[in-house]
């Protein structure tokens, strides 16, 4: 089959440029050596990509890349970005972003057909608006996974999603370059990538935040090794959820057990004050949820509720 055809801009005042064929193996550069970048780099040589050129500034940074892409040379973000004649991979934190793509732009080393792709979950394409003026054709592509920056990572990727928001013309080349990363392409509008994006980090950052909150309270309970008491309750309870949804909330929340709560809020507060507020919050969505679910009758959670707005009106004196 044919590859993808790639459209050129127009000239300014003239007729357009006839589409190129974007070539099966593309040329890749990197911006960014951070976790996600150089797990990315790694895979797309792997799917037969001729990587060519990645910064690398840190100590950090320049570790990673050795151990991703030992054979690809460390080069300055524009040397990189002239480097990477079919794709510009752009792997930096989100509120850098803005500010690489318009110095590269402004810089002239970008160039007009070339693909700028950048791995944010929080942004769209308008991030890119200086890539796309200079002729570039913009491409967000998020994984959604966690990543350390080593090699355990490459083995993470097979059939992970990816958030792609990309011009029409050019979904066949993102759908692709999924595909050649192992994973399965998740179209997100562009309005839509903050919450797209919320909704990941409130899954999967803040749940770090929760196991950990929770290893941290068993210890002051007097358990040496809460990983293994927490791992099988946690995994069943992802597992649950990910498969039955509110069906498979269980606990005192649940249940309505407004005596049980009272007395969970009364140790943290002499334990760890730091965690009230937190599980007062979690608590009283659980709540809702559970309602919502007709899993807590509204009359049962009366006593419940009341607990939780008492504890709030504390926390917030």
């Amino acid at each position: 089959m044919s590859a993808p055809l790639r459209p050129r801009p127009a000239a300014p005042h003239g007729p357009a440029v006839p589409p190129a064929a974007t070539p099966r193996l593309l040329t890749v550069g990197i911006v960014g050596s951070g976790r996600v970048g150089t797990v990315l780099g790694a895979a797309l040589a792997a799917a037969g990509h001729r990587v060519v050129a990645v910064t690398a500034g840190s100590g950090a940074s320049r570790a990673r890349a050795a151990l991703l892409l030992p054979e690809v040379p460390r080069r300055s973000a524009a040397a990189v970005a002239r480097a990477a004649t079919d794709l510009l991979l752009v792997a930096v934190p989100d509120d850098a972003l803005a500010g690489v793509v318009a110095a590269l732009a402004d810089g002239g080393a970008l160039r007009p057909g070339q693909v700028v792709a950048h791995t944010s979950g929080a942004h769209g394409l308008a991030v890119l608006a200086p890539a796309a003026a200079a002729g570039a054709r913009p491409l967000a592509l998020h994984p959604a996974m966690t990543f350390t920056g080593t090699p355990d990572d490459l083995a993470r990727l097979a059939g992970i999603s990816y958030g792609v928001t990309a011009p029409a013309e050019l979904r066949p080349l993102a759908a692709r370059l999924v595909a050649d990363l192992g994973g399965v392409p998740e179209w997100v509008g562009e309005a839509d990538r903050p919450l797209y994006h919320a909704a990941l980090a409130h899954g999967a950052n803040h749940l770090v935040t929760l196991v950990n909150e929770a290893a941290d309270r068993l210890r002051d309970a007097g358990v040496a090794q809460p990983e293994k008491v927490l791992a099988p309750l946690l995994r069943a309870a992802l597992e649950n959820a990910l498969r039955l949804g509110d069906d498979a909330l269980t606990g005192p929340v649940s249940r309505g057990d407004a005596g049980t709560v009272e007395r969970h809020l009364a140790r943290l507060a002499a334990t760890a004050p730091e965690s009230v507020a937190p599980y007062v919050a979690l608590a009283r969505r659980t709540a809702d949820r559970a309602i919502a679910a007709g899993r807590l009758r509204p009359v049962d959670a009366e006593s419940l509720l009341g607990v939780l707005a008492g504890d709030r009106r504390q926390v917030a004196a």
